[in-house]
C-alpha cells in the first residue's frame, strides 16, 4: 500500500512539471514580511459575516491500529461549521474580529466548539493594538519553524484537516508598530499554549514512557513572572526584508521527568524554560524569493546539557528559494538544519536504553504547486527528506472548485523511516489518505 501512494506523489510531480513545459511568464512570489504589513485599521465596514461548512475523513491506509486506538482505521471524521464575525468603527480605528469552529467528531462521537481566534483591536496612527487570542506567524519557513515560536497543531495537519489549522492562536496581547524606517511588534501571552502532538489514540509515535502508569502534565502557572515576551523588529535593508527576533518563554513540546529510573511509576510532562535569537532575510533573486533565516535556542533551565528531561541548547538554519517557473505553477525548495549544543554532556547524561539523537539533523524538502482550468484545479506536492534521520515525509494534494462557494479536495500523508525514533520515522505506520468538501458562505 505504501508503495502506491509513493508511486501516487512520483505521478503527481511528474503531471504538474508536464502541464508546465510549454508555459512560461514567470513572476516572483509576495515576500512574507511585506504580507504581515496588513493590519486591522483597513477594516472599515460595520459588520462582516462569512464562514464556511467542511466535511473531512482521513483513513488509515496501513492496516494497524494503536493500543489506545479509536475509530479502527479513521484517523478523522468530523463536519465543522466556521463563521467569521469582523466589524469596524466607522473611522476604522476600532475594530473586532471573532473566528469560531462548532464541529462533530464522529470518532469520538461528540461534539464541541473551538474559539480560533478573538480579538478586539484600536489602532492610531504608526501604533496598532490588539488584545485576545490571535494567530501569529513568523519567519520564512514553510512546515520548518526557527523563529515562529507559536504553538503548533501537528495532529490536526498530519489528519488532512486543512493549512490553517495547522496554527493555534495564542491569549495574550500584541502592539505593532509601522513608521517609515523602522517597524516593530511585541507579544506579550500570559496564558501558556503547548504543541497539539498527534493522539495515541489515532497515531503510532515514539513515546518511551507510554508504559509508565501515571502520567502527569505541569504547565507554566499565570503569573507576570511567567509570560511570554516576544519581539520582533523589521525593515527594509539593502533590498532585502529583514527581520531581527527575539523570545523569552518556554518549548512547546513537553520534556518528561521520572519519580524513579529504575523502576518508574510515574512520569511528569513539563515545559522547560526557553529563550529564543534570530533574524531573518528574503530578497528577490532570478525571478524568485531568496530566504534565509536563523535562530539559536537558549534552553535557559539547563545550559549545561547535562539533564536528560530538558531539550539542549541548539542553533536551527534555513535557506529557501521560491520561484514560479511558469504560469501557475510555482516551485520552493528548503535546507533545514538543526544544531546541538553539549553533545557530549547529553550523551554522557542519557539514561540506559534511551535512544540517541545525533548532533546535527537536516532536511531537504520541495513544494510543487500547479493550477490549471482558470485555477479551478490546484495540484501540490510537499516532499521533505532527511538524509541524516533517514526518514520521509510526503503530501500530494488535488483541489477542485465545483463553484465560486463548493471546493472538493482529496491528498495523502506518507511517512516513513529507517528508525521508529526519528520524527517521520515514529510516523510509519500511520499513512492515511484524506478527503474534504468545503462550502464557504
Amino acid at each position: 500500500m505504501k508503495a502506491t501512494f509513493l508511486l501516487l506523489s512520483v505521478a503527481l510531480t511528474c503531471l504538474i512539471a508536464s502541464a508546465s513545459m510549454a508555459q512560461d511568464g514567470p513572476a516572483a512570489p509576495t515576500s512574507d514580511v511585506a504580507n504581515s504589513a496588513q493590519t486591522g485599521k483597513e477594516k472599515k465596514i460595520p459588520v462582516e459575516i462569512h464562514g464556511f461548512l467542511l466535511g473531512d475523513v482521513a483513513v488509515r491506509t496501513t492496516g494497524e491500529r494503536p493500543f489506545k486506538g479509536e475509530g479502527g482505521n479513521f484517523v478523522l471524521g468530523e463536519g465543522r461549521l466556521r463563521l467569521d464575525i469582523s466589524g469596524a468603527t466607522r473611522s476604522g480605528k476600532g475594530y473586532f474580529v471573532t473566528k469560531g469552529d462548532t464541529f462533530y467528531d464522529a470518532i469520538a462521537k461528540r461534539f464541541a466548539g473551538e474559539l480560533r481566534e478573538g480579538y478586539a483591536g484600536y489602532s492610531r496612527g504608526p501604533l496598532d493594538l490588539r488584545l485576545g487570542r490571535q494567530i501569529i506567524t513568523w519567519g520564512v519557513g514553510d512546515l520548518f519553524f526557527v523563529n515562529d515560536v507559536f504553538p503548533k497543531d501537528w495532529e490536526s495537519f498530519f489528519s488532512g484537516r486543512p493549512m490553517e489549522y495547522l496554527k493555534r492562536g495564542v491569549d495574550g496581547a500584541r502592539i505593532r508598530y509601522s513608521g517609515s524606517s523602522l517597524n516593530a511588534e511585541i507579544v506579550a501571552v500570559p496564558f501558556f499554549t503547548p504543541d497539539s502532538l498527534p493522539s495515541a489514540k489515532r497515531f503510532f509515535f515514539f513515546d518511551p514512557f507510554a508504559t509508565v502508569r501515571n502520567q502527569r502534565e505541569e504547565k507554566p502557572a499565570v503569573g507576570a513572572a511567567n509570560t511570554e515576551v516576544a519581539l520582533r523588529v523589521y525593515r527594509k535593508l539593502a533590498e532585502y526584508d529583514v527581520s531581527v527576533y527575539a523570545y523569552r518563554g518556554y518549548w512547546r513540546s513537553p520534556g518528561a521527568r521520572l519519580d524513579n529510573l529504575a523502576a518508574p511509576t510515574t512520569a511528569t510532562r513539563f515545559y522547560p524554560e526557553l529563550s529564543v535569537y534570530g533574524l531573518s532575510a528574503q530578497r528577490g533573486f532570478f525571478e524568485g524569493v531568496f530566504s534565509l533565516e536563523a535562530g539559536y535556542y537558549d534552553s535557559r533551565q539547563d545550559r549545561s546539557g547535562r539533564d536528560a528531561a530538558i531539550p539542549n541548547s541548539q542553533w536551527r538554519v534555513l535557506a529557501g528559494y521560491q520561484r514560479e517557473l511558469a504560469q501557475d505553477f510555482t516551485a520552493g525548495v528548503q535546507v533545514y538544519g538543526e544544531i546541538m549544543n553539549d553533545y557530549r554532556a547529553y550523551r554522557d547524561s542519557l539514561p540506559a536504553g534511551m535512544p540517541q539523537q545525533d548532533r546535527f539533523r537536516g532536511v531537504v524538502s520541495a513544494r510543487l504547486t500547479r493550477m490549471l482550468k482558470y485555477q479551478t484545479w490546484t495540484l501540490s506536492l510537499f516532499a521533505a527528506y532527511s538524509p541524516t534521520d533517514n526518514d520521509y515525509f510526503l503530501q500530494p494534494e488535488v483541489s477542485h472548485k465545483l463553484t465560486d462557494n463548493l471546493g472538493v479536495s482529496a491528498g495523502a500523508n506518507i511517512f516513513g523511516g529507517k528508525s521508529e525514533t526519528t520524527f517521520f520515522g515514529q510516523l510509519n505506520r500511520s499513512d492515511n489518505v484524506f478527503f474534504r468538501v468545503r462550502y464557504d458562505f
